[in-house]
């Protein structure tokens, strides 16, 4: 019997962005969800406008399962998990060990299946890192849902995020950004209304 599955639905009761005020909660198991929608489009974009050879599936599937993790460890704040080098240095093997204790809970037959959607480390580097990117683009992307809805609490964060994102390397960023982003600062009327 294995208790991974059961470990995994309950990704939908942590919640993310946990120390800031939230117009609309988000959970990880949806954020997981975005994420991979975001990287395989990126891995589409890199592909079919720049050249690039990324497996949009496994990009996809990186995703899902990048923040598997926290099911065990929680979603620390991003202010707490970075406030120093100690501390991003100490939950980085908290990460590691909860990564280890849901591969633990993969039968042996599909370990070595389940390994680089676990274990961080064993990742492919190329995706890991469009992983990264998408996951950097969802966290923007609540910024603007958030300050759209008239929350501040998220000025800062977006201010962060955008940064981030203009200097990303990945042409691929860029390209997402200027094509689907300005969508989300409209309302569904104006979306609609340009179809």
């Amino acid at each position: 019997m294995s208790h991974l599955f059961a470990h995994l639905a309950r990704l939908k009761l942590i919640q993310r962005w946990p120390l800031m005020f939230n117009v609309r909660s988000e959970n990880v198991q949806e954020h997981s969800l975005q994420v991979a929608m975001v990287a395989h489009g990126l891995a589409v974009i890199a592909n079919r406008q720049f050249g690039m050879q990324v497996d949009a599936y496994k990009a996809a599937t990186l995703a899902i399962f990048h923040d598997a993790s926290e099911v065990l460890t929680g979603d620390l704040p991003t202010p707490v998990k970075y406030f120093n080098k100690d501390i991003e240095f100490e939950y980085k093997k908290i990460e590691a060990i909860a990564e280890e204790r849901l591969l633990e809970m993969v039968p042996q037959e599909f370990k070595e299946d389940y390994r680089p959607l676990l274990i961080a480390d064993d990742a492919d580097e190329e995706i890991k890192q469009l992983v990264k990117s998408a996951d950097t683009l969802c966290a923007y992307l609540k910024c603007l849902e958030e300050l759209k809805a008239g929350n501040r609490e998220f000025n800062t964060a977006r201010t962060r995020l955008e940064a981030m994102l203009q200097a990303n390397p990945n042409p691929a960023v860029k390209y997402f950004i200027d094509c689907y982003v300005p969508s989300f600062k409209l309302d569904l009327d104006e979306i609609n209304r340009m179809l």
